[in-house]
């Protein structure tokens, strides 16, 4: 069964953006970006260098270089689950 997002931000995920810069296949000199997100898991980035791998094996642009950033939207300690509320008049 797939988590949902908040059960894989829970989980330490957190959302990665990878800006990939690689030659046109016709134009050699001519560079293209093409940006890319998911959830992945920091340090290793597992999501992130299976999709390199799957560039390198099938996309005919060969990739220049591939800067990427990544942020944890929520951790464990920031999340609280609520079963009550309280309403003053």
């Amino acid at each position: 069964m797939a988590l949902s997002e908040t059960e894989r931000m829970l989980a330490g995920y957190g959302l990665t953006t990878a800006e990939f810069t690689y030659h046109m296949p016709d134009h050699a000199h001519v560079l293209n970006v093409f940006i890319w997100q998911d959830y992945d898991l920091a340090p290793d980035h597992p999501r992130l260098f299976k999709f390199i791998e799957f560039w390198q094996r099938e996309i005919d642009g060969p990739l220049h270089s591939v800067r990427f950033s990544h942020r944890r939207e929520i951790s464990a300690g920031e999340w609280r689950n609520v079963v009550g509320e309280f309403r003053l008049h």
